[in-house]
């Protein structure tokens, strides 16, 4: 199987109009879909709930500044931008007119080949900022605008303001400290963003990130409105079963567990480490109902233990970027939920500058792995998608998307980006068969043959379809 569309061997599958074949490891995965759902209105109880889930999200922030953030969060990324012209101007590539290529600054720099593409955004960024000039004809860098040393430093030392301001407590402000400091050591891969994030395997820091700041705030308590409000539709038909995915720090799952009270649950507390497992035993130990086990969005669900149709709600707080192709693990998802099963996604749906010089070490590709993005990210040296592209990734894996919140034009859409994507589970007569395309598959390709997985979606998003395109 070549991936090609025009293989005999994926041609004229029962009840498949497209096809995509994803390739994978350790074994290729075929996205199949059928003739398109018919396009409908979001419903009215799914609207009101969104309505009450930015009500929700509002109450967590009253009290604090709005007004303030865009302005904290300029000054975060004004200091980032400082970080990546200092370390930039360590090469001396730029100095006495040198135009170094992108290759050079790399070498120079001796980056792991993994965070390659965050130096490239470095440079893309400071030349969209008139930070640097890059020669589009020759794709060499020169005029480097570079801070003296003591205005970096002093710039370093003035990130408790807006740091507050933003809600975020002491210590994330001294990681981004740390970050910058250790920024050459953890691009070459000598020192671990972990090692910042989690000192002698504390989580205070990242919690403050993901659970204490303004926007994780807001979104947190937003996404919390949403399942107790599902809670609330389905009490008759007895417990709430609620699916987290890269639950990570747990820093939405608490707010989740507030809000559902009394109400009674299975929630199933998933990451990929066991490191996450365990703070989340002792976070939430007496909590009923709640479970903790491994999980990875990138691989079969079905191994991992988990049921087709067995969830009421899939919770995923910033963890999706992660997924190598989002509508594969979208329809994976949705295949892990009841009819009319919701979806609820937390996202960062824009770059901030300073991300490039913290957090995003953690998303690079891990050392031995062959590909990264393999979706409408593939060759961009992105991580993020913006809520549109999100959206109509869900309305793609067969969701209905709800409103996206905060809405456009709210003070945290502006200074964060941090937004909360929901879908409810399309129904759709016309899908194909996984069993039937399986069988269809297994008497066309030799014995030996490994099939792919197979996932059913609705409509395909494919790699070369440009950011913003109708299908």
């Amino acid at each position: 199987m070549t991936g090609a569309r025009t293989d005999p061997a994926l041609t004229g599958l029962p009840g498949v109009t497209d096809h995509h074949l994803l390739p994978g490891d350790p074994r290729n995965t075929l996205l199949v879909a059928g003739p398109p759902p018919q396009a409908r209105e979001i419903p009215a109880a799914d609207a009101d709930a969104a309505d009450r889930a930015a009500d929700a999200g509002d109450a967590s922030v009253r009290g604090t500044d709005l007004a303030a953030l865009p302005a904290a969060m300029r000054q975060l990324d004004e200091t980032a931008l400082l970080t990546m012209a200092r370390v930039l101007d360590r090469t001396r590539l730029f100095r006495d007119g040198g135009r170094p290529s992108t290759d050079d600054v790399l070498a120079a720099l001796a980056v792991a080949p993994r965070h390659a593409w965050i130096v490239r955004r470095w440079l893309r960024t400071l030349a969209a900022e008139d930070r640097l000039v890059t020669d589009p004809a020759t794709g060499r860098h020169h005029c480097l605008e570079v801070p003296d040393r003591r205005d970096h430093a002093r710039a370093l030392r003035a990130l408790d303001a807006p740091c507050r301001d933003l809600g975020y407590p002491p210590a994330m402000t001294r990681f981004f400290r740390a970050a910058a400091e250790r920024l050459p050591l953890l691009l070459q891969d000598r020192a671990s963003l972990q090692e910042v994030l989690f000192p002698d395997g504390e989580t205070d820091t990242a919690t403050g990130n993901y659970r204490d700041s303004a926007p994780s705030r807001w979104a947190n308590h937003a996404a919390a409105s949403l399942v107790a409000t599902e809670a609330r539709h389905r009490a008759e038909a007895g417990g709430l079963r609620v699916l987290e995915v890269g639950a990570g720090v747990g820093g939405t799952t608490g707010t989740v567990l507030d809000a559902l009270g009394d109400t009674p649950v299975d929630y199933l507390f998933t990451d990929v480490s066991p490191f996450f497992l365990r703070a989340a035993k002792d976070a939430f130990t007496g909590r009923p109902g709640l479970r903790t086990a491994l999980f990875d969005i990138q691989a079969d669900p079905l191994p991992q233990g988990l049921e087709p149709g067995s969830q009421d709600v899939v919770l995923a707080a910033n963890v999706l970027h992660n997924a190598r192709h989002a509508g594969r693990c979208l329809a994976a998802l949705r295949e892990l939920l009841a009819p009319g099963g919701l979806l609820v996604v937390v996202e960062s749906c824009r770059e901030h500058y300073q991300a490039l010089t913290s957090m995003y070490l953690l998303m690079s590709p891990a050392p031995d792995e062959r590909a990264w993005f393999t979706d409408l990210r593939a060759g961009q040296d992105r991580v993020f998608l913006t809520a549109a592209e999100w959206a109509r990734q869900l309305d793609a894996a067969g969701f209905d998307p709800l409103p996206v919140l905060p809405p456009d034009g709210h003070p945290l859409t502006t200074a964060a980006g941090q937004r909360v994507i929901a879908g409810r589970v399309r129904h759709h007569d016309h899908r194909p068969d996984p069993a039937a395309v399986r069988a269809a598959l297994a008497d066309r390709l030799p014995p030996t043959a490994v099939l792919p997985r197979i996932h059913t979606v609705d409509h395909i998003i494919r790699t070369d379809t440009p950011t913003g395109a109708t299908r």
